[in-house]
């Protein structure tokens, strides 16, 4: 993977309407602006319709993305939040006090009689259930997560074989509460995670099934949080993971290298500085050691997050499910 700079504002001002209580509809405008870049990169539409039932939500339209899926980074890249930051389809959210869970299909490209290109789809599910009780000194939950990535179609002029690939992880999830005023929990989680080429014999990357490892402990504290990650991988590709991880590299990397057998270890330093309820400055530091390359590189950001709800007017009194 070579190294790339991503600098730039994102907006996506909406206007909200409730017709009953539990549906809210939403239409706005995209807008992505790089810096150093005096054309806009996107303007879109976007438009959302979300039913709420108790803790359920059935979502249609620009789905929610990317880190709403509350997936871990082999199988869903943190930087799908700028590179990809709109989703399509439809979502399925349920958050209870033990049961986290999002189903969601993703319409990545529509293809219409005689295109030249193929469809493409993506989906999955993203899940945790809690296994302790609220009185627990520790909170432990079960994590199952799954990804699919397809081309095909039958309609294009492409007649180039499907592709279908699968992506699989689970694990245990801990978190112990601290009472100290500087340190306040310490997170230990744990995933295994797998890679399944379902294409039919249509093969067209070099490893059709691989595995991966992949350990995290995180310190929690005042200040900011301090994250130790360790990946092994064996022959593991995830269409949608961030490109470390893989074993196959990136369009940006160098064409046909792989790495088979991949072990990295990551210090990862977060922390986020609330300037307001609606606005927070998010900064990210980093490094990552590559035992096989033996070679240090890493990675940094600063994010502005800014998210205002103005209520323009209430059309016959109506009462509104909040989101």
């Amino acid at each position: 993977m070579q190294g790339y700079t991503l600098f730039g504002t994102q907006l996506n001002p909406q206007l909200v309407y409730y017709p009953i209580k539990d549906l809210r509809l939403e239409a706005g405008v995209f807008l992505w602006k790089d810096f150093g870049n005096s054309q806009l990169r996107q303007v879109r539409p976007t438009f959302r319709a979300t039913w709420t039932k108790g803790n359920q939500q059935f979502i249609f339209g620009n789905i929610r993305p990317h880190l709403n899926h509350n997936y871990i980074e082999p199988l869903l890249d943190f930087e799908q939040v700028i590179l990809k930051p709109l989703e399509e389809g439809l979502q399925y959210r349920l958050n209870s006090k033990r049961v986290f869970l999002d189903a969601w299909v993703d319409w990545l490209r529509q293809e219409y009689p005689g295109s030249n290109y193929q469809e493409q789809i993506a989906g999955g599910l993203s899940s945790s259930f809690r296994m302790t009780g609220d009185n627990s000194p520790v909170a432990i939950s079960i994590p199952l997560q799954f990804t699919a990535r397809h081309a095909g179609g039958q309609i294009d002029t492409l007649h180039a074989p499907i592709q279908t690939l699968f992506n699989y992880a689970t694990g245990v999830v801990a978190r112990l509460p601290l009472k100290g005023r500087v340190l306040q929990a310490v997170r230990l989680n744990a995933y295994g995670l797998l890679f399944d080429d379902h294409s039919m014999g249509n093969y067209r990357l070099p490893f059709q099934n691989g595995n991966g490892l992949y350990l995290n402990g995180t310190l929690e504290t005042r200040y900011a949080d301090l994250m130790l990650s360790y990946w092994q991988g064996h022959r593991f590709y995830a269409p949608l993971g961030g490109n470390y991880y893989q074993s196959v590299a990136a369009r940006e990397g160098t064409p046909g290298y792989t790495d088979p057998e991949r072990r990295l270890l990551l210090v990862r330093l977060l922390r986020d500085f609330r300037i307001s309820d609606a606005a927070a400055v998010t900064v990210r530091v980093e490094p990552v050691y590559d035992f096989n390359a033996k070679l240090l590189d890493f990675s940094f950001g600063v994010y502005l997050n800014f998210r205002q709800d103005w209520l323009l007017g209430n059309v016959g009194h109506r009462a509104r499910v909040t989101q």
